[in-house]
């Protein structure tokens, strides 16, 4: 079973929706014993992380994502709640992968939000990871975010947008993907299958 947590993000109907297109049903909980006990689970988020962050406070959520084995994929927002901190509100984040998410700067003739198809380009030695399974080098995919990660050790895709980002990461059984898969075609379609085929409790 995959739990989809209830964070309020305005991208969860799409995921449940990618996900049936798959045939896979996905139960919309906010209770931490459902979380816990799920095979897969998905963090979706799309706006602000100080806001999404006291979402999961209140609802008792936070502890219960740190702790969690099985494989977890954030998405877009719910990504970047998986780092220590993101510049929005200087807002401290779940800090299960190392780093700060940092504004796009307008001011280098970018256009914020990034907004649309861009290429993920696989990191050296993260090509064979499970996620990346039948994606191509180059392939795109779709985003909207006005914030961003670094690129590190546990980048396994980055994009470029006035410099390279982690468009995809993974750290032990925690990943995420900054674009969204349940927008971007084939391709999102196929990382959101290769998500589900992770075996339960898999790290890393």
């Amino acid at each position: 079973m995959i739990a989809i947590i209830d964070s309020g993000g305005a991208n969860i109907a799409s995921v449940r929706f990618a996900l049936g297109r798959l045939g896979v049903e996905a139960a919309l909980t906010a209770d931490p014993a459902v979380i816990s006990a799920a095979e897969r689970v998905i963090l979706p988020g799309v706006g602000a992380a100080p806001v999404a962050m006291a979402k999961l406070d209140e609802a008792g959520l936070v502890d219960c994502i740190r702790g969690l084995t099985q494989p977890v994929l954030g998405i877009c927002l719910g990504m970047q709640l998986l780092f220590d901190r993101s510049e929005e509100g200087d807002t401290p984040l779940l800090g299960l992968i190392g780093g700060t998410c940092e504004a796009f700067d307008p001011s280098a003739g970018l256009t914020v939000p990034h907004m649309g198809w861009n290429r993920l380009i696989p990191q050296d030695g993260a090509g064979t990871h499970p996620l990346l399974a039948g994606i191509a080098p180059g392939a795109h995919v779709y985003f909207v975010h006005s914030y961003a990660a670094p690129v590190s050790e546990d980048t396994v895709a980055a994009c470029d947008y006035g410099g390279a980002f982690t468009a995809l990461v993974a750290r032990g059984n925690f990943m995420g993907a900054q674009f969204h898969p349940e927008r971007s075609g084939p391709v999102g379609a196929m990382i959101l299958q290769n998500f589900i085929n992770l075996p339960a409790g898999r790290k890393g």
